[in-house]
């Protein structure tokens, strides 16, 4: 069992997302960015698509009551593991110092990213704030066992499925991890930095818009909103022109649609997107460069390549 001390900024489970019900009206959610929670996953011997943690910003908190092997990918943080000690804090008394019996006797030890370590039971792991990047996955060999819904222990923050977002008490259970195969990866190396140029192609609705207008979206700098989440990365930077008002009868959009409001900024849809938008699509991002989307933060600035 995996208790929550701190839960950061914004902490859900996730797994690889529950697609083929976007006919009704139900969004894929997963992962945000899939290859990181994939690499997590691997590096314990789980199956890629095992549920593990996604932290948004870092600032999470895990207690472990049994001993457990963990993996930690994604935005490169600061990985603190804290296991039992043998030296308990001794507190000033009449007599001399003594054992403070209130005190957890912990001590630090060394962890990492990108590289299974082991957990002893009563131990806990503290990550810090991402020096780069936003989202950063834990996973936990035997994966993080919440009922499923539909088929996936998503959390989708759109349509309310799925377990509710961690907060501090809540109790995660862990699977079994006797039938796993052993894990035969000791490290694997760290993704490269995040790219600033995310490859687009024209958009089915590209037409909605004045000439020049894919050109002046790959040519200048757009910086991440604040207004940012897990359903889209809202853009600020050139306004992108329509030739036709009024608006599209909604229709079917995937991951990576850039949609286009009448503001005219654009907004990169990702895992928790509605499966139909009546914005027109100028763009879409290439699968690959999906990913790096999701590990944009507010202020990051960002281009397009066609």
């Amino acid at each position: 069992m995996i208790e929550v001390l701190a839960s950061g900024p914004y902490a859900t489970v996730q797994d690889l997302g529950r697609p083929g019900y976007g006919h009704l009206g139900v969004p894929r959610s997963g992962a945000a960015d899939a290859p990181s929670l994939r690499l997590a996953n691997r590096l314990v011997g789980n199956p890629e698509g095992a549920a593990g943690i996604e932290l948004t910003f870092g600032g999470c908190h895990l207690g472990f009551s049994a001993g457990a092997w963990v993996a930690v990918t994604g935005a490169p943080c600061p990985v603190e593991l804290l296991v039992p000690g043998s030296a308990p804090r001794r507190l000033p008394g009449p007599a001399g110092p003594r054992p403070d019996p209130g005190a957890e006797h912990l001590r630090n030890t060394r962890a990492g990213m990108c590289a299974p370590f082991w957990v002893p039971a009563g131990g806990r792991v503290r990550l810090g704030t991402p020096t780069a990047g936003l989202r950063t996955y834990l996973a936990v060999r035997g994966g993080v066992d919440v009922p499923p819904v539909l088929g996936s222990r998503s959390t989708d923050s759109l349509s309310g499925l799925g377990p509710a977002p961690l907060a501090p008490g809540r109790l995660l259970p862990v699977g079994p991890a006797l039938t796993l195969p052993q894990i035969t990866v000791d490290a694997a190396p760290p993704r490269p930095v995040t790219s600033r140029v995310l490859r687009v192609l024209p958009g089915p609705r590209d037409d909605w818009f004045a000439p020049g207008a894919t050109a002046a979206l790959c040519a200048g700098p757009y910086e991440v909103s604040q207004d940012s989440n897990r359903v889209g990365v809202r853009l600020r930077g050139a306004a992108l022109e329509r030739v036709r008002g009024g608006e599209l009868p909604s229709e079917g959009v995937v991951a990576g649609a850039l949609q286009v409001p009448p503001d005219g900024q654009p907004i990169v849809f990702l895992a928790d997107h509605p499966p139909t938008g009546g914005y027109p699509v100028i763009a879409v991002l290439t699968p690959a460069d999906l990913p790096r989307a999701a590990q944009l933060r507010p202020g990051d600035t960002v281009r397009f390549r066609l």
